[in-house]
């Protein structure tokens, strides 16, 4: 039997590069909106029930900025809706990083404006932003309370703070146990998760007032690509009732036991005055 050959990589684009080599694992990055072309992925990401649910908190468009930006999928639906719209990305990659971001301004004709750098010292002068978004960006967070500071810093009074799809664990043991099961993690490296206190003290710290906290089963923000009609059908089944008589607040309950480690948290506050 030959030995495993295990692949060489050296950055986060190779890591994504390697998975989209994966036959097996397609489906994943779809549901990453890691596919190519870029342009199918994003529109893609604005039709989704992940960004219909989001828009449900968001305020009349004004100006945002979406740290951690990545490929640009969040700030393209941002832009498509109206929104003046500041991109954040440390990674140049031209395929996961500010290099796509750039390319995507490009070929759809939008406005938006990229700053290569890291979140926990933003180049932006105090209450700039009517919004302050991060798509699975806290749990990368070199220092989580730094970063969470300076989101707050950069709202505008009452502006919207809303950070969505971060991992949760329960115990300091879990976070071993996620990483582990991580598709790209033990490739590159990266990958982190909070208990949900540390997230929430690290938020309420910043001076941002915290509306919801989303457990995994309460949005189609979590639950993508799965979403909550699927899940209510699913309860319902094992209860033998029909889906209509599954309350959001079964949801609510079943998502608040659910204990497997890197589970997906969202967070919506405002900025206190």
């Amino acid at each position: 039997m030959k030995d495993k050959v295990e692949p060489q990589i050296s950055s986060w684009e190779d890591a994504v590069l390697w998975l989209k080599a994966q036959p097996n694992q397609q489906d994943l990055i779809q549901a990453c909106f890691y596919d190519d072309p870029l342009h199918v992925a994003v529109d893609r990401y604005h039709q989704s029930s992940e960004w219909q649910a989001l828009t449900a908190y968001l305020p009349a468009p004004g100006k945002v900025l979406d740290i951690g930006s990545g490929r640009g999928i969040s700030a393209y639906a941002f832009a498509k809706d109206g929104w003046d719209v500041h991109a954040l990305e440390p990674d140049e990659s031209d395929i996961v990083g500010a290099g796509a971001i750039k390319q995507l301004v490009e070929s759809a004709h939008l406005s938006i404006k990229v700053e290569q750098t890291w979140g926990e010292k933003l180049p932006y002068a105090d209450a700039s932003f009517d919004l302050v978004h991060g798509r699975q960006v806290l749990h990368h967070a070199h220092d989580l309370k730094q970063l969470c500071k300076e989101a707050a810093r950069v709202l505008k009074p009452e502006g919207l703070f809303i950070f969505t799809r971060e991992h949760v664990i329960s115990k300091s043991e879990d976070l071993g146990v996620f990483l582990e099961a991580h598709p790209l993690h033990k490739l590159y490296g990266g990958e982190h998760a909070y208990k949900l206190n540390e997230y929430t003290q690290a938020i309420e710290s910043a001076g941002i007032v915290l509306q919801s906290v989303l457990n995994p089963l309460e949005s189609d923000i979590n639950l993508y690509p799965d979403n909550v009609a699927n899940c209510k059908k699913n309860i319902a089944k094992k209860l033998k009732f029909p889906s209509c008589m599954i309350p959001k607040l079964a949801l609510s309950i079943y998502g608040n036991r659910i204990k497997t480690p890197g589970r997906l948290y969202s967070f919506v506050g405002y900025k206190s005055v």
